[in-house]
């Protein structure tokens, strides 16, 4: 059975990857504590000080993934309700490797305004927010506005947990081949989320010489199509150049693909690269280039992919319920590059037996 069949069978068996279960038994006196009458004084003791519902209630550990399924996976706008088994699919997670109880919660509305005005509204049942494959530059207005008005954490996996696991096996994979991150020259394709989120880290950690491309090619202040985060973007990048992928990778050290377009990564192009090359090859399903063609150019040394069927997988899902459990437990409210950092450069030092085939801790051993 090929991949594809097999798991809309156990999709069609588990009908649903997560459920709800007591966390104690119910009998006749725990039942009168539980609910009516003494359930009275737990929602009192609320009233009087909201910080109580963190105390008295699953808020502490309670999370909402957020989405409206407009850029899914990289399979495009799919809607909400395509969405449902991705979220799904990051619920369990959290709760297997995070113990962070996680609600999916898939919208049927693609407008901004009213989506952070849902959010806003529903949030004082959660610890913390996690957007989900809400398309760029939506996905920043939503995280921005929200992160001002929310007292608790806004997480956006697919810019803050990518930017992490890339900058993590970014730093293996330069010790491996003796480079140093603010001498290589690092082009990233893809500037929606994840390309921002990397490039802002990448940034952050000392990177010189980074070249964001979208699909119009080099992200340049020179060109006026740019929106204020793409403008960003080239300011903290080398903006001075211009043109396409064939002109970026030129000489360039490591390529990071979060474009959504498979193939897009030809071996002629791989080929202009230098020796010792770094190759992370991350849309989902399907590569910017596969491995087993990336390696026919000799001055390849590293290829990562964001699946889990080939070596050095490098996706979010192997950081994010680690970030959100730090987070809850540490009371975080703001995330940003200092936590990222720090994080991305313990999840480094975790991976033992570092090879060229074994670049970044797996999820599952």
């Amino acid at each position: 059975m090929n991949l594809k069949k097999a798991a809309l069978k156990l999709h069609e068996k588990l009908k649903g990857k997560i459920e709800i279960k007591p966390k104690i038994k119910v009998n006749k006196n725990i039942l009168s504590l539980i609910y009516t009458p003494g359930v009275a004084q737990a929602s009192l003791s609320i009233f009087k000080n909201k910080k109580n519902s963190y105390k008295y209630t699953w808020k502490s550990n309670n999370l909402a993934i957020i989405s409206d399924g407009s850029r899914l996976l990289e399979l495009g706008n799919k809607g909400g309700e395509a969405a449902i088994p991705v979220m799904e699919g990051k619920a369990l997670l959290y709760k297997e490797y995070g113990d962070i109880n996680a609600i999916p919660i898939c919208l049927k509305t693609q407008e901004k305004w009213e989506i952070i005005n849902l959010v806003e509204n529903i949030a004082l049942n959660f610890g913390a927010i996690n957007i989900e494959d809400i398309e760029a530059p939506k996905c920043f207005e939503i995280v921005d506005d929200l992160s001002k008005k929310l007292s608790i954490p806004v997480f956006h996996d697919d810019q803050h947990g990518t930017a992490v696991v890339v900058l993590a096996a970014l730093i293996n994979s330069l010790k491996l081949v003796k480079k140093k991150l603010d001498k290589v020259k690092i082009v990233v394709l893809g500037a929606g989320a994840a390309g921002y989120g990397i490039t802002k880290l990448l940034n952050y950690a000392g990177a010189k010489n980074i070249l964001v491309l979208d699909s119009q090619g080099i992200v340049s202040p020179k060109r006026y199509d740019l929106n204020m985060y793409k403008l960003y973007l080239a300011k903290i990048t080398d903006a001075s150049e211009e043109g396409t992928l064939k002109d970026a990778i030129k000489n360039a050290d490591v390529f990071i693909g979060v474009s959504g377009q498979e193939n897009i990564l030809s071996l002629n192009l791989v080929k202009k690269m230098n020796n010792d090359a770094i190759i992370f090859a991350l849309s989902n399903p399907n590569p910017e280039i596969l491995p087993n063609k990336a390696r026919k150019s000799k001055n390849v040394k590293i290829i990562a992919t964001g699946r889990g069927d080939f070596n050095n997988q490098v996706n979010n899902a192997l950081v994010f319920p680690f970030i959100m459990r730090y987070i809850l437990d540490k009371k975080i409210i703001n995330i940003n590059e200092k936590l990222l950092y720090d994080f991305a450069k313990k999840l480094a030092k975790e991976t033992k037996n570092l090879n060229f085939n074994h670049i970044i801790k797996g999820l599952i051993k």
